[in-house]
């Protein structure tokens, strides 16, 4: 969501292994040396561990990057199996047949040594590299330093690489693990970054993907170091919910508050109460904007503010020291969200839940279903088109932001939203409804209703709204156009504003005006250019939409 914001040619932290991504400090580099050497050796096994998240996987891409022509490789991700499920594995892994009518660890291992023998006549040579192999039960072990007998008269057969977390070095170091362990020509252990090396690993993921390392400022680093203790993988998921919410605020650098919030989510720590004081503060902020506009007393201001539906409150002049005005201001921009209830029963809320019985990943499909459904828009779920795409033919299209809920009661559309559960997963749902203290959503066809909170501390911030387009619009109706999607904007705002329409189909000065105006009071930015967010505001003011997000709310 962030990439474009902040100019990126990619995603500069992703936890994924991109060996494009891998910052050589001192201990990666001896790291990758131990590798190497092993790469070159005569047989044997070489061992990596390290801390979770500090880079072993990464450094393992890297060396197959720079494997000579002649090495085959058989890489293993997940080597929780047994004896024979192992070999079968390596068999598979290096393209060998083997008679499935007969059983036993023998047709493996002499398949295998075939195999092997053949290769080293061609001059190729082998490798076998098994990740996360922590995992590895004692008797897998064991026939794997049993593997490494496999040679001509001359040299091993296979060389043998274990990447593991430090456990690994536990279970070698048991009596009966001597055997295995006497076969270990190189081993390492990968440590943490330091404080210097924290910053230049940031500053290095942000130049691959192309942007500036002053997105992070100096000052933070010691912040980011001391959460995560220098630890590759922790840094990488603090920067990136770090970046995504200095976008949400549209800010160009990371700012202290947005990295604490940053680091609170990644952790866990205290993340309900900091997203509450974020919605508050946004609140306020917005309640400030429009509390002086109308402590100015500008006769201008308040008739547009009255023309666009802010309420007859914000036209009363504010008390020198009376009534608290900034609690005033957010009761009239919100008035339906802070209205006492009228039904006891729209405050039993059942919680946020995703249904066991349906796959998370039909999710997205499903809530743009319920979406377009809202508006008697049926899309096929098996079409090859995406959703927004489907609906286009019905003269609608999909408007994707990122906001709070301020935003979406400003708009008073239904949205599609991406949630967490409780869990930690990520899942997409569509918001229907709004009142003075709960969220109304359809979750899997569901319909859920939870407290204003829950859906705070569920949401990430994104939504997807959809709307109708103007007729003949294309990207944006701006000053000099002229045609069908013109007479549209004069028709919707006269309907608004009340003001007189000269008739003509051309984009002038006076229209531009108006438009501002709009824009203004809506709190979208004031270019006199109109766009798909300002069309969308349009529709729902001038009431071309018949569905509402805020209960109780006019178009």
């Amino acid at each position: 969501m962030y990439q474009d914001h902040f100019h990126l040619d990619e995603l500069p932290f992703s936890i994924a292994p991109d060996p494009r991504f891998l910052f050589m400090s001192e201990r990666h580099r001896e790291a990758m040396a131990h590798l190497l050497y092993g790469v070159g050796g005569e047989g044997g096994i070489v061992l990596l561990t390290g801390e979770v998240g500090t880079g072993k996987t990464t450094i393992c891409r890297s060396l197959l990057d720079q494997l000579p022509e002649n090495i085959d490789v058989a890489f293993i991700l997940n080597p929780r199996m047994t004896v024979d499920e192992l070999l079968q594995t390596i068999c598979e892994e290096f393209d060998i047949e083997v008679d499935q009518d007969r059983q036993g660890t023998k047709i493996y291992i002499d398949a295998l040594n075939a195999k092997l023998l053949a290769a080293h006549a061609q001059g190729r040579r082998a490798i076998l590299i098994i990740d996360e192999a922590q995992n590895l039960d004692s008797p897998v072990l064991e026939q794997l330093r049993l593997l490494t007998n496999l040679e001509t008269s001359s040299r091993k057969l296979l060389q043998i690489f274990l990447i593991g977390q430090p456990e690994l070095n536990e279970t070698l170091a048991r009596p009966e693990m001597r055997q295995v362990s006497q076969r270990i020509i190189a081993r390492y252990h990968l440590t943490r970054l330091s404080r210097l090396e924290v910053n230049a690993y940031i500053a290095h993921r942000l130049r691959i993907s192309g942007a500036s390392p002053l997105i992070f400022p100096e000052k933070l680093i010691n912040v980011i170091y001391r959460a995560s203790k220098g630890v590759p993988r922790l840094i990488n998921l603090i920067c990136d919910r770090a970046l995504l919410g200095a976008y949400s605020m549209g800010d160009q650098q990371v700012t202290q508050a947005v990295l604490r919030q940053a680091i609170n989510e990644v952790f866990g720590k205290n993340s309900a109460k900091f997203r509450t004081d974020m919605i508050l503060a946004g609140v306020m902020v917005f309640s400030v904007l429009i509390v002086t506009l109308v402590a100015a007393q500008s006769s201008e201001t308040k008739l547009i503010l009255a023309r666009f539906g802010l309420g007859n409150a914000v036209l009363t002049p504010v008390a020198a020291a009376s009534t608290p005005t900034m609690v005033t201001a957010v009761e009239t921009i919100l008035p339906v969200l802070n209205e006492p209830s009228k039904n006891p029963e729209s405050t039993t809320t059942t919680g946020l839940k995703w249904p066991s019985n349906i796959p998370l990943s039909n999710s997205e499909k499903i809530a743009f279903q319920s979406l377009f459904k809202l508006y008697g828009v049926n899309i096929e779920s098996h079409a090859s088109e995406p959703p927004c795409q489907q609906v286009e033919k019905n003269g609608m299209r999909c408007y994707i932001a990122h906001g709070g809920l301020t935003d979406l009661v400003q708009l008073d559309q239904p949205v599609l939203t991406r949630l967490l559960s409780a869990d930690g997963k990520e899942y997409s749902a569509t918001l229907i409804a709004l009142d003075h203290q709960t969220a109304t959503l359809m979750v899997a066809g569901e319909v859920q209703k939870v407290t204003l909170m829950e859906l705070a501390n569920s949401w990430f911030g994104q939504y997807i709204v959809a709307w109708n387009v103007p007729p003949d619009f294309e990207q944006q109706i701006r000053i000099n156009d002229q045609g069908p999607s013109v007479n549209w904007l004069r028709h919707v705002l006269g309907k608004i504003d009340g003001m007189r329409d000269d008739g003509t189909d051309v984009f002038d000065l006076s229209l531009a005006k108006r438009v501002h105006a709009f824009q203004l009071a809506e709190g979208i930015q004031p270019d006199g250019v109109v766009g798909p967010l300002t069309i969308i505001h349009l529709n729902v003011r001038g009431g071309i939409v018949s569905q509402h997000l805020v209960t109780g709310k006019k178009g």
